[in-house]
């Protein structure tokens, strides 16, 4: 049975799929949570990363939350990842990411943490710069490789995607054909090599671990401001990502227009429209893909979560009730179990 978790607003929302469908519970945040994951190996246990609150954790699947062990030298927690092979006395390896950018990593399941300082000893740093806060900048996204327990990439907003083949203890810099405007990435359960990249001006993708880059977006114009995004389980060649025009657009529902856009076996992006919401007042998208079932996709914002069951071309709205005041919020993250 599959379990999502998302943030919107100060609650954490539970779907949940039973034997008559699914089912959704909203629970009580700290704080507003920008980032959640949620451990495979223990249910329940989830990661809460708040702006000015720190990281919290929950062992009960959001009904009780309890501050993260000392070493997260930050409060703003922007972004989590739950290492997907490396597994230390029990306790899967969590990463941190936060305001202003540095990376962290728990080996006790967020008792104690340490730094990767090396990611800041990269040439590009002085030139990182979140636009609404141009002072500071921000690890945006975290993807540990699947295929290879010694990789790990860090998102930068704004400042690309940088890479480390020894777990975070030294870092590789942006490379050329990437997009510095990094917001999210995914590497492929199946495929050794492929990693992909949504971000503020589009597209790229690695066909070897990110070693080099190309930029994919003939297409997407005027839909070029990316932000979520997810490959297919079962064929790398088919990736969907949520689209704006701008970020004026895309995460505030009172004036959002986002849409979904496909790519299949190297063509051009695709818009998506059957089953999916009109994009004025849609905000822009969590997206995820099933790592089992192969073509079955998630998509989740303020109008409701949907399904696609053939690799992202139709999509189907799933009959949950949905709570009349997220229409008004745009969700902050979503996560599958």
């Amino acid at each position: 049975m599959k379990t999502l978790y998302f943030s919107a607003g100060n609650s954490l929302y539970e779907i949940k799929e039973g034997k008559d469908g699914w089912v959704m519970a909203e629970r009580p945040a700290p704080n507003v949570l920008l980032c959640i994951a949620a451990d495979p190996d223990n249910p329940g246990r989830l990661y809460g990363g708040t702006f000015d609150d720190g990281l919290f954790i929950s062992d009960d699947g959001g009904g009780t939350w309890e501050p993260a062990g000392a070493g997260i030298t930050h409060n703003r927690v922007m972004s989590l990842a739950i290492s997907p092979t490396e597994n230390i006395h029990g306790c899967r390896v969590v990463w941190a990411g936060t305001e202003p950018s540095g990376l962290f990593r728990s080996e006790d399941g967020g008792r104690t943490w340490t730094d990767c300082p090396a990611l800041l000893d990269l040439p590009s740093k002085s030139t990182w710069s979140f636009p609404p806060r141009p002072e500071t900048h921000h690890v945006r996204f975290i993807e540990p490789d699947i295929h290879d327990a010694e990789r790990i990439f860090a998102g930068i907003e704004l400042g690309g995607v940088m890479r480390s083949e020894d777990r975070g203890q030294s870092f590789e810099d942006r490379k050329p054909g990437s997009q510095h405007d990094s917001h999210t990435l995914a590497t492929h359960p199946e495929v050794p090599g492929r990693v992909y990249e949504a971000a503020g001006g589009g597209y790229a993708e690695s066909f070897d671990s990110g070693s080099t880059w190309e930029t994919f977006n003939d297409g997407l114009d005027p839909y070029s401001y990316l932000v979520g995004i997810a490959a297919d389980s079962g064929n790398a060649d088919i990736t969907i990502v949520s689209a704006a025009k701008s970020p004026r657009t895309a995460y505030k529902p009172s004036n959002a227009e986002t849409i979904l856009m496909r790519r299949e076996n190297g063509g051009r992006w695709e818009r998506v429209h059957e089953g999916l919401p009109d994009p004025d007042g849609s905000a822009i998208f969590s997206l995820a893909s099933d790592r089992v079932a192969a073509g079955v996709f998630y998509a989740l914002n303020n109008t409701g979560f949907y399904i696609s069951r053939d690799s992202g071309e139709t999509w189907n709205k799933v009959n949950v009730e949905w709570p009349g005041h997220l229409k008004d919020k745009g969700v902050n993250w979503m996560t599958l179990v």
